[in-house]
């Protein structure tokens, strides 16, 4: 986590430098959309060059870490290109965190300057009474546009390739966010490698709504249009719409887009479908949740002109490992593909040892696209890379024709309308409720999220259990509301194994079609 070492000159190009060279090539294309405006390339790239200057005005230099709080919008993907031109490590901040979560991940980032939306204000000042060391901020909507007044001559920053670019939080089984350290040339090595794999060019205009910027799909997802040229299309943050969504691809004339599963079969119910002129789309891609076959037919028949793309990956891995492709679609319905470029996998047991092809054993990975490590955690970043290569927690099976399929997850983790839920921070949260002995938390089949996080709950009075409505309360002061249990269901106590640990295998055959009582205020 040392500050970036200088380079030689000509050596490397980080995603900032790749900005300033369709500048100089083609300052007047457009670089990126947002409600209905733009920049250019040129425009774009000068007012990266003032926020950065502004950040360097205030303190921040090479190393520090910047973080953004803040909504879909072209001053976030700004605020990205800055801290990297600066040399600084830029931290996204998901906007649906509360204030005590939001001050997790300021403290442990160590960060030293917050770019943040006017209507995050509030959670941010509050976050920050518990992150000391955050020093300056800009408030997009307020002086962020004064500190644009800024200097744009080019900075004389050189920024090893090799250097933290990124630091994206992604919860673990302990409860606790890790920050997964993404490098310049990580990213860059994925881009390179997607735009080869799937032959993206400088004409697409590529949409990703289906991921705020804050999550790594959002940011990586705008990364090909700035290597090749192209237009990066943002959809503002808020509830998902499949109209306007349709409507954006029809106004933008969107050619790649990504979307996940449940935002997918939104769009495709969408009355009139048919009658709309989307025949500029020639890619759409899915991922971050399962996607079930009868989702994936109907997506095939209502955009017969597009390739279906499935994207399997994980953050530390910046973070497409591997894909599924056109025909592929049909004959290996299900399948998450073969690894992409630069990326190479192995299937293994506990031993590290690889299992006969059909067997289920966990995906391990060696890529020059996996994280240089976990910000601050040395003991787990030796886990993670035990026996030389990365372990992403994922059980797998390949097929005769190495096309592998997920079965499980090794991590306690639920995937809810593309979000990660950790099971072991909700449940540290429900299990302080003085009401709550014990407490597991499930995934259920949901037909809108495709999974839903379900709280099975022992209390304390049997004869006087907390209500689904105190416990959202309770967990409403504590955890994002993507975070928060749909359901809740009250037993005598938890199935245990002889050794107890809770049988959530056992939970989730009980709980599969039982009588749930749901949380009113979801």
């Amino acid at each position: 986590m040392d500050d970036p070492t200088p380079r030689l000159q000509g050596r490397g190009m980080t995603t900032a430098d790749q900005l300033a060279r369709w500048a100089r090539r083609t300052p007047d294309a457009v670089a990126v959309r947002f409600s209905g405006t733009g920049r250019t390339y040129a425009e774009l790239d000068e007012r990266v060059t003032r926020l950065a200057r502004a950040l360097a005005d205030r303190g921040v230099t090479a190393g520090d870490r910047v973080a953004v709080l803040g909504l879909n919008g072209i001053e976030v993907w700004e605020s990205y290109l800055a801290g990297v031109r600066l040399g600084a490590i830029v931290v996204p901040v998901n906007f649906r965190l509360v204030a005590d979560e939001v001050a997790y991940v300021l403290t442990d980032s160590g960060a030293a300057a917050l770019v943040v939306d006017a209507a995050l204000a509030g959670v941010a000042a509050e976050a920050r009474e518990q992150a000391p060391g955050v020093h300056t901020v800009l408030t997009v909507g307020q002086d962020y546009e004064d500190a644009l007044a800024a200097s744009a001559e080019p900075l004389d920053v050189e920024v090893d390739e090799s250097a933290p670019a990124f630091i994206m939080y992604t919860s673990g089984t302990t409860g606790r966010p890790k920050g997964a350290v993404l490098t310049h040339h990580n990213l860059l090595m994925h881009v390179f490698s997607q735009v080869a794999t799937l032959g993206v060019g400088p004409d697409d205009r590529v949409g990703a709504p289906g991921a705020p910027l804050f999550h790594i799909a959002g940011l990586a997802g705008g990364l090909p249009p700035l290597l090749l040229g192209g237009t990066h299309v943002i959809l503002a943050s808020g509830g998902f719409d499949p109209v306007a969504v349709l409507d954006l691809v029809e106004r933008e004339r969107i050619s790649n887009l990504f979307l996940v599963p449940a935002m997918w079969a939104a769009v495709v119910a969408v009355p009139g479908i048919a009658e709309r002129d989307l025949s500029c789309l020639k890619r759409i891609s899915w991922g971050a949740a399962p996607a079930s076959t009868t989702l994936l037919r109907a997506m095939i028949d209502t955009f017969p002109q597009a390739e279906v793309v499935t994207a399997f990956g994980q953050t530390e891995c910046s973070p497409v490992t591997c894909l599924l492709r056109g025909e592929d679609s049909i004959r290996k319905i299900g399948s998450v593909g073969t690894p992409m470029l630069n990326v190479e996998v192995r299937v293994v047991d506990d031993a590290m040892q690889d299992v006969p092809r059909g067997e289920v054993g966990e995906i391990v990975y060696r890529s020059p696209m996996v994280m240089k490590e976990y910000w601050g955690r040395p003991e787990a970043t030796a886990e993670a890379f035990a026996g030389g290569w990365f372990h992403s927690g994922d059980l797998v099976r390949e097929d005769e024709d190495g096309y592998l399929y997920v079965v499980d997850r090794k991590k306690d983790m639920i995937i809810t309308g593309g979000e990660n839920v950790y099971c072991a921070e909700v449940e540290d949260a429900l299990a302080a409720h003085p009401g709550v002995a014990e407490v597991a938390l499930i995934g259920v089949p949901d037909p809108r999220w495709g999974e839903a996080p379900l709280a099975v709950i022992a209390p304390r009075d049997p004869e006087n259990p907390p209500t689904p409505a105190e416990l959202s309360a309770w967990c409403g002061e504590r955890l994002a509301r993507y975070k928060h249990p749909r359901e809740y269901s009250v037993v005598s106590a938890l199935p245990r194994n002889p050794s107890g640990k809770v049988l959530k295998t056992a939970l989730r055959e009980e709980h599969r079609a039982g009588s749930l009582v749901s949380d009113p205020a979801v």
